[in-house]
């Protein structure tokens, strides 16, 4: 609550001088009124997590993902007052341990937060069709097993935590560059996966995990106004005005990191992904980028979590490293290896930065070649835009 309430005073009154104290006083407070509020929330709890009675046609938790189909709408309980309760409900129901972890991504994406199923399919790399089959078995599931429409009691909130962060990170990178469509940046994605994360951290504020993606959404969000050029063109980040990132969403970004960072004897990925955004956030300008950090962040990173796709985004920051341990071509020998990862095969980011690096080693007909691959798999207009301009340079 203390960092709901800074978002606002600080984007009203600006940055305290010290925001560790204001953000320290203002928790204090925050601490007395839940105090007082304490007993009458330990007897309306139970009241809270019971499960809605399903009826004879089927599982009530099936009807409402039934009606839920497209996202949910503005209209809904809370709970404790706060906490939108059917937006709760429905989430947890989707991340259900007993759906596959995929299956409980593609639900959330696409009926709790409403992202169509082919922007669904392109963010799983899957067919769309292979996409609606998978939520239409994983609805008849939650169905056919009567898995109740509720938010879980609260010894039951740690087991659905991964699920909940990974989905929720997934809806931001949706928002962050939208699979399809004219915009780069789908900001009612990001808002929401933004808002269900500091959900998340008011459920389980003891969750390093939870802070840690809370951090990251924010840090990243901050840059959303440099993104894009006046006509909506992609700008590089080492191309983007600094002026223009939200100083009070850096702010409680990186006093989130440092919290999630500290708060456990091994950062997660989610901490350490807010970690490298904060080495980005806290440079003046690109060229005072601590690339040697981002580095052992990333090495970090993939000693927790084996995906190609950090692999991929460590190889574009060894780039900017010297030689021979760094620079553009061993950064390539990297890619190039990647390539063979079947889990990267239709992954459009894959060919681009082959194409950027081979073009800095000033390879253009190689160069020509990766952008021209990346822009057949590429389907959002501003990243086309983007992807043409660099080949029409080539050329």
């Amino acid at each position: 609550e203390a960092y709901v309430s800074a978002l606002a005073a600080w984007q009203r009154d600006g940055v305290p001088r010290s925001p560790g104290a204001w953000l320290t006083t203002a928790a204090r407070h925050k601490a007395l009124d839940a105090l007082r509020r304490a007993s009458t929330l330990r007897r309306k709890l139970p009241l809270l997590v019971e499960p809605v009675e399903a009826d004879a046609t089927g599982s009530a938790a099936g009807q409402v993902l039934e009606a839920a189909d497209g996202g949910w709408g503005a209209a809904g309980g809370t709970v404790g007052g706060a906490v939108p309760d059917d937006r709760l409900r429905l989430l947890f129901t989707c991340c259900h341990p007993a759906l596959a972890p995929e299956a409980q991504v593609a639900l959330t994406l696409r009926l709790v937060c409403g992202v169509p199923t082919p922007d669904v399919a392109r963010a799983f790399l899957v067919p769309e069709a292979t996409m609606a089959a998978r939520i239409t078995r994983a609805k008849k599931k939650i169905q056919g097993a009567r898995i109740p429409y509720r938010v879980p009691a609260p010894a039951e909130l740690p087991e659905r935590l991964d699920s909940v962060l990974t989905v929720v990170h997934l809806l931001f990178s949706t928002g962050h560059t939208a699979p399809s469509g004219e915009a780069l940046v789908r900001d009612d994605l990001c808002e929401r996966a933004v808002d269900l994360a500091r959900t998340v951290v008011a459920l389980l504020p003891d969750e390093p995990e939870a802070r840690g993606l809370l951090g990251l959404l924010l840090l990243t969000h901050a840059r959303r106004h440099a993104r894009t050029d006046p006509e909506g063109r992609l700008v590089l980040l080492e191309d983007q005005d600094r002026d223009r990132w939200d100083p009070v969403l850096v702010s409680i970004g990186l006093t989130l990191t440092a919290e999630a960072l500290t708060a456990a004897p091994a950062p997660g990925r989610f901490a350490l992904q807010a970690a490298i955004a904060g080495v980005h956030a806290a440079a003046p300008t690109f060229a005072d980028t601590q690339w040697d950090r981002v580095v052992g962040l990333y090495d970090r990173l993939l000693a927790v979590w084996d995906s190609p796709v950090v692999a991929l985004n460590r190889a574009a920051a060894l780039a900017f490293l010297p030689a021979p341990d760094g620079g553009p071509e061993a950064a390539l020998g990297v890619v190039d290896a990647l390539a063979a990862d079947p889990r990267l095969a239709g992954y459009p980011y894959l060919p681009a930065a082959r194409a950027d690096l081979l073009r800095r080693l000033g390879r253009s007909t190689e160069a020509a070649a990766a952008y021209e691959e990346s822009l057949g798999l590429t389907q959002n207009a501003a990243e086309q835009a983007f992807l043409a301009g660099r080949l029409a340079a080539l050329r």
